[in-house]
């Protein structure tokens, strides 16, 4: 009887579940929201998790009277988690719902026009650093100048690095693999 009534007990959470997933049924997240040991579905909608639940209760209630013990304990397990799983979800449904749903996708020749013009101006104020230095008389000045030309060099060299990442970017894109 103890088996019989934990059944039930599922039966009515699951059902329980069913309901409060029926006014969003149709409604989509932004991305599969399960572990995959959890869920063999993947899928943007609560619904489809909800079946592959209602289907474990089904296995769950046939592995009971086909007497599987093992498969009983392994099943009712997994079920008691996806049940948990899917009332977590519902509790934080209305806050997912004001994700956006896609991120828009980075426009590369944008960011490399960007960092290509970053490039030109260090250059030039590298130039100008250097230029200055050549006309300064006192040590301390020449210094300074000459921390500012390594900073900048540092600089430049990152934002180069930026620029062939972008570049390889663009180039995976375009061959179809980004």
């Amino acid at each position: 009887m103890k088996t019989a009534s934990l059944l039930q007990a599922l039966a009515a959470r699951v059902a329980e579940l069913a309901a409060a997933i029926e006014p969003l049924s149709l409604q989509r997240a932004s991305q599969a929201r399960f572990d995959k040991k959890l869920f063999t579905t993947h899928s943007t909608q609560l619904k489809d998790y909800l079946a592959e639940a209602q289907a474990n209760l089904a296995q769950l209630e046939l592995s009971v009277k086909t007497g599987k013990t093992e498969q009983v304990a392994f099943v009712a397990e997994k079920l008691v988690a996806q049940i948990a799983a899917l009332t977590r979800e519902l509790a934080t449904w209305k806050m997912r719902a004001s994700e956006p749903q896609q991120p828009a996708p980075e426009n590369l020749y944008q960011k490399l026009s960007t960092h290509q013009g970053y490039e030109r101006r260090l250059l030039s104020m590298i130039s100008d650093r250097e230029s200055k230095l050549g006309i300064q008389t006192t040590l301390s000045a020449q210094q300074q100048l000459q921390r500012e030309i390594a900073a900048q060099e540092g600089r430049l060299q990152r934002c180069r690095q930026a620029i062939a990442r972008i570049e390889r970017a663009i180039e995976r894109r375009e061959r179809g693999l980004g």
